[in-house]
């Protein structure tokens, strides 16, 4: 029987930060740490962390700074280094060092902490983002981010919301998910739960910064794994492979999917972990 709780981190600066740790009592292989993207929350990882558990790992899923049930940082601050800070703080206080695997924004979260303080993790794995991202891609994504200002009068508008972002992603069965990531408010409406202030900071000089993420990437000293969605567009075959020229120790696997890997292949996505933890890491 696997074992789940809800418990919380401490961040950078104090900020409280939730997770959820799910592990099969007795057994334990070692730890990882999942981060999603940018505003997603650690539910879009709970399939993943319940087959990682099955397979006697210790997973935790974790909610960044301004996202899902984490404070939202007082001052706004939502740089890369805010977050690669909280990163550092919560590998502090696990009790042992931990394969993370991080999209998009986790993704260049953890490629940033293990670039700059080589030998942080135990093992990386990069879920559609490198140290170069395409500008096309970004700007989809932020436009689907910022194009309800307003909410959602119901969580089927959200899901449609969602669907022109996605098209030919099946709809689901039931709208009870969205709950996750979406809060109603005192005027009735549905909001994503995330800190707004969150898009503005994404603009920050060492976000996406090429020279910053270039230089990282040559320090990792990790076993990494970068998962790339064939149909992304925000990694492209050239990028990817300039970064395996980066990084001697990393491999890369494709799967047909686009940027959103985990939503798209949840079961392909965790069969290449699984594999890269069983062989890479173990």
């Amino acid at each position: 029987m696997l074992h789940h709780e809800a418990t919380t981190f401490r961040g950078a600066h104090g900020l409280r930060l939730s997770a959820d740790r799910w592990e099969r009592p007795g057994s334990r292989h070692g730890t990882v740490l999942l981060l999603h993207g940018g505003g997603q929350t650690r539910h879009s990882w709970n399939r993943t962390a319940r087959s990682l558990a099955e397979d006697g790992w210790q997973a935790w899923t974790l909610d960044t700074r301004g996202h899902g049930d984490s404070e939202w940082s007082p001052d706004g601050r939502y740089t890369l280094d805010d977050f690669t800070a909280d990163l550092y703080a919560v590998i502090s206080q696990l009790d042992t060092k931990p394969v993370v695997v991080g999209a998009s924004l986790g993704g260049r979260t953890a490629l940033t902490a293990e670039g700059e303080r080589p030998g942080t993790l135990a093992g990386l794995v990069l879920v559609d983002i490198t140290h170069r991202t395409e500008h096309s891609g970004q700007s989809r994504v932020k436009r689907f981010m910022t194009g309800a200002p307003h909410g959602f009068a119901s969580l089927a508008e959200a899901a449609d919301a969602i669907a022109a972002y996605r098209p030919g992603r099946p709809r689901p069965r039931t709208l009870d998910g969205l709950k996750r990531n979406l809060r109603r408010r005192e005027d009735g409406r549905w909001y994503w739960h995330w800190d707004p202030r969150f898009l503005g900071a994404t603009a920050d000089a060492g976000y996406y910064s090429p020279e910053r993420l270039d230089r990282a990437a040559r320090g990792i000293a990790a076993p990494t794994l970068l998962v790339r969605g064939l149909h992304s567009d925000i990694v492209t075959a050239e990028s990817a492979a300039e970064f395996l020229g980066l990084v001697p120790t990393a491999r890369q696997v494709v799967v047909p999917t686009g940027h959103m890997i985990t939503g798209d292949d949840n079961d392909v996505f965790t069969a290449h972990l699984r594999e890269f933890l069983a062989h890479d890491v173990a």
